[in-house]
This record gives C-alpha cells, sequence and structure tokens, in this order.
C-alpha cells in the first residue's frame, strides 16, 4: 500500500495530535476506510501509542477499519419506514447485492447499512445513496437506483 498520501496529511496538519480526527477523516476519504499500516504511520508521526489512535478510530461510527464500496447505500429501518416496507426492501437489496447489512461488495462498489432513523419519516420507507436521499421507496424502486449507478459506471446509457 501507497503511505505517500498518509504523509502528505499528516505534514497538512503540522503532526499536531489535537488534529488526529481530522486526519483520520482525510485518511478515511482517501483510501475509504482506516488501514492499519496508516494508523501506524500516523501513531509514529504523532509519537502517539497506536491504541489511542484505534480507540478514536472505533469511538466514532463515521471511521470504519474495514474498506467500504464506492457507493454507500443506507436503509432507513426506524418505526414509519418499517412499517411502510423497510424489511421489503432490505431483503430485495440483500438479494441483489449478494450482502448482508455492514458489508462491502466482492466488486468494492456498494456498501449496505441499515440505521434506526434518517429523520426524514414523512417520506418514509426512506434509503439514502451517496447522501441522497429517496423516499416512498419500494423494492423494485430500490433495485432500480442501484442497477442505474452500475450503468453509469459501465458507460450503460438508461
Amino acid at each position: 500500500m501507497d503511505l505517500k498520501s498518509v504523509d502528505f496529511i499528516v505534514d497538512k496538519y503540522q503532526e499536531k495530535r489535537t488534529a488526529l480526527i481530522s486526519i483520520l477523516h482525510d485518511v478515511q476519504d482517501r483510501y475509504r476506510y482506516l488501514p492499519e499500516e496508516a494508523l501506524r504511520m500516523i501513531a509514529s508521526r504523532l509519537r502517539m501509542d497506536i491504541n489511542e489512535i484505534y480507540g478514536v478510530a472505533t469511538f466514532y461510527k463515521s471511521f470504519s477499519l474495514v474498506p467500504k464500496g464506492r457507493h454507500s447505500i443506507t436503509l432507513c429501518m426506524g418505526t414509519a419506514c418499517h412499517v411502510r416496507g423497510g424489511p421489503k426492501i432490505l431483503r430485495e437489496l440483500k438479494s441483489f447485492l449478494c450482502i448482508e447489512p455492514g458489508q462491502t461488495t466482492s466488486d468494492k462498489q456498494f456498501s449496505l447499512n441499515v440505521v434506526n432513523c434518517l429523520g426524514v419519516c414523512a417520506i418514509g420507507p426512506v434509503m439514502m445513496v451517496d447522501q441522497k436521499f429517496y423516499g416512498e421507496m419500494t423494492p423494485i424502486k430500490a433495485r432500480r437506483i442501484i442497477e442505474k449507478i452500475n450503468n453509469k459506471r459501465s458507460g450503460v446509457k438508461s
């Protein structure tokens, strides 16, 4: 793994321990997760114990120690979304992507997450893909959204 980017990021924050969270965010933006090698380099450069770095990385839900897909799919399973068909949508996504919540497809294109609430109950069931909300979701609509993203990636016009 090329760690030159990690050096650049740590340099950007002038090796300040107080910038640890910002450094971790930048590293995750670069690699789509926090690789162990990068965390060890950060610990060395900031003169911190690796356990301190892991403590921060595992405390905040926004950080991931496993590779994430290029596209993040988040399905709301809060009460409103659940009673309006959330479980059916989840079954469709799991079947279509061949992954469980918390996992990433083998081609590293999609990560699937389930949350208790996305805060937009009025348009539930809700699915969010790459920070864009899709309301009044159905299993068929969910599948079509994923297919459309895949078609854009492969150059197929929809």
